[in-house]
């Protein structure tokens, strides 16, 4: 019997693990298994080397659904990603995401429609690696500016995380701030001063972060 199973890559955090789990539930997935990568760099490790990754090259076969929240969980370059989605499609997976509802499907066998569907993973692969891309800048950006900034007044403790952060950068294109606010868990106020400033967003998190250590 075809299984939906959820991968998730996470920070550290099992809230937010739940998190993505009733953020797919509440957008009509029955999820029959969890599968989640936990510390793991979606930038310097392929998805067939994270631990828990490698068990879904096992798991899948043919007529299962993999769920994600968006293509960025599967890999953060375009090669990687495009390699995971057209694998699995080979393989007679559907791929699905809860963001936006993009469906993946190698089943399909329409000429066109095979056209459009491979042009919008190659599109969203390229988008992933440009995120992560511009993630990594404003992490440097904000830390560089928290050592500058060392010593002086923390401010109030930021309501976000790295991850959070992370989260907000890598939304869609275009997603209004109520959803975005949905995809995170986040507040709407959040979201608006994370995407005004990603640099000092992470600046603010590394800050607190240096004092705890």
């Amino acid at each position: 019997m075809p299984h939906t199973i959820l991968y998730a890559r996470v920070s550290t955090t099992e809230q937010t693990l739940l998190h993505q789990r009733t953020q797919a539930e509440r957008a009509g997935f029955k999820i029959d298994e969890v599968v989640a990568d936990h510390g793991v760099s979606g930038v310097s490790t392929r998805l067939c080397e994270r631990p828990e990754g490698k068990r879904l090259y096992d798991k899948l076969r043919a007529g299962d659904v993999l769920v994600v929240r968006w293509v960025d969980r599967l890999g953060r370059s375009y090669t990687d990603v495009t390699e995971v989605i057209r694998h699995f499609m080979a393989k007679g997976v559907i791929i699905k995401t809860v963001i936006n509802g993009m469906v993946f499907d190698g089943a399909t066998t329409d000429p066109m429609q095979m056209a459009v569907r491979d042009a919008l993973i190659s599109f969203l692969a390229a988008t992933a690696q440009a995120q992560a891309e511009a993630t990594k800048e404003a992490q440097k950006a904000g830390i560089a500016h928290a050592k500058v900034q060392k010593g002086k007044y923390r401010g109030r403790k930021p309501s976000y995380t790295r991850e959070h952060i992370e989260q907000v950068v890598n939304l869609p294109e275009g997603m209004n701030t109520t959803d975005a606010a949905r995809a995170t868990g986040l507040s709407r106020q959040a979201v608006l001063r994370i995407r005004a400033n990603p640099e000092e967003a992470y600046a603010r998190v590394a800050k607190w972060e240096e004092h705890s250590a």
